[in-house]
């Protein structure tokens, strides 16, 4: 896997998830809690989630080939927006089903002390999980905050792993809540109700989701901080005069792609340099129309000896 220090995280995230999803489950079983069975449906979008997280850093370590050049890099931003629109689908969707079911046909919980046993054990569990991933990202987020993290990580599974957890700990407050109210007063429309609250919280940790992996996935250049560093660099170099261009794009977490158009000192052989390269690009565009961007990076044959 990719050394960026985020596969423990998703790792205990999945092992997590996966005996929550259980428990909830068995909770429900039992309850007949809509709110459990959404929580129930969450947890397993989650440990989904983190599987297809794993296969998707995976993925990424395939070598470049004839038709993928710059390699498969991408693959992680790939499966991070698969994650988004699960969380959307079987988190939001399911929830906001079964609590719209639930309002339109109340039913009575049995054994509501046995659900909140389980809500307060996932709590637990979820909150160790949550706390290994702020640990392991707290190198990438640097003084960042952490909503600023989120926005502007290239490393997608940290974020997603972070706002998954998150999710789950406010679910699981929302069921909490809806379950004490339905066993103290008797009305089942609080459970109903909560689990409408579980469906709109996942709708808004997917939308964030799908839009930040959306971006990541199309394409996003380096920060801005960065951008001013590499200018930086340019500008220091032997015989630039100025940076007239400068573009930049990740192709994965760890794949920056720096391309530039610098102007050099008056000297003559600068000037011949810079007529090859243009005649060159002319002929590239004048070839395949298609061709937006060129960039040529002259070098010298060496001399034989």
């Amino acid at each position: 896997m990719a050394g960026d220090g985020t596969t423990k995280s998703v790792v205990v995230a999945f092992a997590a998830n996966a005996g929550i999803a259980a428990a909830k489950f068995v909770g429900f079983l039992v309850t007949g809690s809509s709110a459990m069975l959404a929580e129930s449906v969450h947890s397993l979008a989650d440990t989904i989630n983190e599987v297809l997280l794993l296969v998707g850093k995976h993925a990424a370590l395939r070598r470049p080939d004839a038709l993928h050049q710059f390699g498969y890099g991408r693959s992680r931003y790939f499966y991070s927006f698969i994650v988004a629109l699960l969380v959307f689908v079987l988190g939001a969707v399911a929830a906001i089903y079964e609590g719209y079911r639930k309002l339109s046909h109340p039913e009575p919980l049995s054994a509501p002390g046995v659900a909140i046993a389980i809500l307060v054990v996932a709590a637990i569990l979820e909150g160790f999980s949550l706390r290994t991933v702020r640990m392991q990202s707290k190198r990438l987020k640097g003084s960042e905050s952490w909503w600023q993290f989120v926005r502007n990580s290239r490393v997608p599974e940290p974020p997603v792993v972070l706002l998954e957890d998150s999710a789950a700990l406010l679910g699981l407050g929302v069921a909490f809540t809806g379950v004490t109210l339905t066993a103290v007063t008797g009305n089942p429309l609080w459970d109903a109700v909560s689990t409408l609250g579980i469906g709109v919280l996942l709708a808004v940790i997917a939308v964030v989701l799908i839009v930040e992996t959306h971006s990541l996935l199309i394409g996003e250049g380096a920060t801005a901080s960065q951008c001013k560093m590499i200018r930086a660099a340019l500008q220091r170099a032997e015989h630039v005069d100025s940076v007239v261009d400068l573009r930049t794009q990740y192709l994965a977490p760890d794949q920056l792609v720096v391309a530039a158009k610098v102007v050099f000192g008056p000297e003559k052989e600068f000037a011949v340099a810079a007529d090859v390269i243009r005649s060159a690009e002319a002929r590239i565009r004048e070839t395949v129309p298609g061709v937006r961007v060129v960039y040529i990076q002259p070098e010298v044959e060496p001399t034989s000896t």
